[in-house]
């Protein structure tokens, strides 16, 4: 008698994929197992593709991409025991970005729970926090409601959107679905509610925009989407803007309210805050008066997380973003406001002003005593070299810290509020699949690449043109320079300043390393050739460890007691015991 190995037509794994199916997802990232094997033939049967990863927290940080560069569900599965803990690094990454990425597992079948089968956990107990949902699926008629509520979930119909978790024993996914239950509401899902603010809200929020001489707006995630009506309202108020990693793009460079280069000062000196969708966490200083000063806030969001954390406003709108900002414009039509026009003018002067005098700064930038080019050199050079629609991805701990200040970008991802350095590469590979004719670049400190360093071979079998530019400084810099200010020696910390352009050559990448600034644009050309003829490239680029990062000389890396930075730090010390 065989075993019942296969999982049919009619099963609860095939119920899997065909839900997915008439979700829209094309393709799932995964890493194969025994746990999810009838999940896996099954989706493969459906046309689904399966993008085979080297680790399963890369497969969770390619779902999550996804999710960000298309707008949908990203979908990760990942096989039982270790394989849900390896995961678990990408979760939490979802998690603290809000991404809607369902992740699929299986567990032993039924009799053998309990009894110390193969890789047997109660992997909801490890992944609960991390997520909205957290459900192991043992009786194979309820599979169906189960998806649906767990993607409902996943978008925040009824609560805060994020990552959600689902498991399934191996013979519940080999059991019979009774086909009746195959309900076409659940199979299609609904489309997202758009949620309308309060009238009452938004009056009192556009008393506060007239009243305003010095508005500044910050965007976050939320805010995605609200490019137009935000563009019209900042217009309309002569407000200034300053994006964070998770809105980048949101308005070009160009628009005259960007005053990025002045991101310290405008933040002193603005009279109110008007947050988009975005947390006050700690690149925003907790939202503190000892570095907003006696500026009001205006909170806008479509989350409790993003609405009234660190700092209550003095207007709230919980809405759509979107939405609440054309209900602003509406309330705001044909009425003067108070703002301080020449203000607005003279900041956007100096923003203009400070960043026409770093890319002057970062073309000369001088090589270290070692030799070795400053990272502001390559990135200058990437600057110059990149389309304007190109896909950045920047990654590092030390290295980040100058790519986000050096690389405008129309689509930007990095490690995000987390720190979750070591995405660039998962995030790249699933970017590239994501948005075929776009170039998309990854800007990666050495350090960083080594933590999914084997996913270039994903990149390479699953043709992903991606660019990996790695600037390869041969150590954990900012940990470095902290070592040594502040500890008077380095422990563990120096890197070998590793050939990675021949690890690339061997997995079948375009490799090139690159010594000398002189020889960078060439070899960039070269590699973007290549990458725009549809297979992956990498450039290992020697930049010295003497550069200091702008977070390095923040003080970051020493992890002050009440704010992040040090300065912050001390104007709270100061601030408090006034």
């Amino acid at each position: 008698m065989a075993l019942p190995i296969a999982a049919p037509e009619r099963s609860a794994a095939a119920l899997v994929a065909r839900f997915l199916k008439a979700r829209g997802i094309d393709r799932v990232f995964a890493l194969c197992g025994g746990h999810i094997m009838p999940m896996w033939m099954r989706l493969d049967a459906e046309g689904i593709r399966i993008i085979d990863v080297r680790d399963e927290r890369a497969a969770v940080y390619m779902a999550h991409a996804h999710s960000e560069m298309t707008g949908g569900l990203g979908v990760a599965m990942v096989t039982a025991g270790p394989g849900v803990t390896n995961a678990m690094t990408g979760i939490a990454n979802a998690h603290i970005a809000k991404a809607p990425v369902l992740i699929l597992s299986g567990t032993p079948p039924r009799p053998q729970e309990n009894r110390g089968a193969l890789q047997d956990m109660v992997h909801t107990d490890l992944v609960r926090s991390l997520t909205r949902y957290a459900r192991t699926v043992r009786e194979p008629s309820l599979v169906l409601q189960e998806l649906d509520e767990a993607v409902s979930r996943a978008f925040g119909q009824g609560g805060e959107p994020g990552p959600v978790y689902l498991d399934f024993p191996v013979d519940t996914q080999r059991d019979e679905f009774p086909s009746r239950l195959e309900l076409p509401e659940q199979m299609r899902g609904r489309p997202r509610d758009r949620i309308h603010p309060d009238p009452e809200a938004v009056r009192r929020a556009s008393e506060l925009l007239l009243a305003a001489r010095r508005p500044l707006f910050i965007s976050g995630r939320g805010a995605r989407g609200a490019g137009a009506a935000l563009v019209a309202l900042l217009e309309r108020l002569d407000a200034l803007y300053l994006d964070t990693g998770e809105s980048r793009g949101l308005l070009p460079d160009s628009h005259r309210s960007v005053v990025a280069a002045m991101r310290g000062s405008v933040m002193t000196q603005a009279d109110l805050i008007v947050t988009v969708g975005r947390r006050l966490d700690f690149q925003l200083a907790y939202g503190s008066p000892a570095v907003f000063g006696e500026a009001s806030f205006l909170r806008i969001a479509d989350c409790a997380g993003e609405l009234r954390d660190n700092r209550r406003g003095a207007a709230e709108i919980f809405a759509t973003p979107s939405v609440a900002l054309d209900a602003l414009l509406a309330a705001t039509e044909g009425r003067n406001g108070a703002a301080d026009a020449e203000w607005a003018r003279s900041t956007r002067a100096r923003h203009l002003e400070r960043a026409d005098k770093l890319f002057a700064a970062m073309k000369s930038a001088p090589a270290g005593s070692d030799g070795l080019m400053h990272p502001n050199r390559l990135l200058a050079t990437l600057r110059e070299a990149l389309p304007s629609d190109a896909v950045i991805v920047a990654d590092g701990g030390d290295f980040l810290s100058f790519a986000r200040v050096a690389l405008p970008a129309a689509t930007y991802l990095d490690p995000g509020s987390l720190g979750c350095i070591g995405i660039g590469t998962p995030f790249g590979i699933a970017a590239s699949l994501a948005l075929p004719g776009r170039l998309v670049v990854v800007a990666t400190g050495d350090g960083s690449f080594g933590f999914n360093a084997m996913e270039i071979d994903t990149a390479a079998r699953h043709s992903a043109p991606v660019l990996i530019v790695i600037a390869n400084n041969g150590s954990w810099a900012i940990e470095v320079r902290d070592q040594q200010e502040n500890h008077g020696k380095v422990v563990g910390t120096r890197l070998q300043f590793s050939d990675h352009a021949a690890m690339a050559r061997a997995f079948g990448l375009h490799g090139e390393r690159v010594v000398c600034a002189e020889d960078l644009p060439a070899a960039l050309a070269r590699a973007i050739d290549v990458v725009k003829a549809g297979r992956p490239a990498l450039l290992d680029v020697l930049v010295t460890p003497e550069a200091v990062s702008s977070d390095a000389r923040s003080g970051l890396a020493v992890v002050p007691d009440l704010q992040a930075l040090t300065a912050w730090d001390e104007a709270e010390r100061r601030w408090r015991a006034s």
